[in-house]
């Protein structure tokens, strides 16, 4: 349950409880995989064309395009931009580009659980 936003007053100052506001930035567990073999040029669901190889981002059906994420797994970050719609696959939450999966290491895997954290 996310926590109320906590303040006080202080010489006539507002203070805000930067304790309140971590539950709402929490990492959420999500199953992803990548994608980006034969897709390359090809347009995305926001209009960008998609460059697997070159560009991190990301295909989700939770988040609208533009949302930054940043994703973890196996003790490496990267952050990725929605720029398209899916996966298809049941039960998966989140599509990385090629080049994305690389830098955390999730293309050996190819699916698993990463943490994913909204930053913008």
């Amino acid at each position: 349950m996310k926590s109320f936003l906590k303040t006080m007053m202080v010489a006539g100052v507002m203070m805000v409880s930067l304790a309140a506001l971590q539950d709402s930035a929490a990492a959420d567990t999500q199953l992803a995989s990548w994608y980006g073999p034969g897709l390359e040029g090809n347009l995305t669901a926001s209009g960008d064309v998609f460059e697997p190889y070159t560009e991190y981002t990301a295909a989700s059906l939770q988040y609208p395009f533009g949302t930054e994420l940043l994703v973890s797994y196996g003790g490496y970050s990267t952050v990725v931009t929605v720029t398209d719609s899916g996966p298809y696959v049941a039960g998966r939450e989140l599509d990385l580009s090629a080049v994305a999966a690389e830098e955390i290491g999730l293309t050996y895997t190819g699916t698993d659980f990463v943490d994913v954290q909204v930053i913008g």
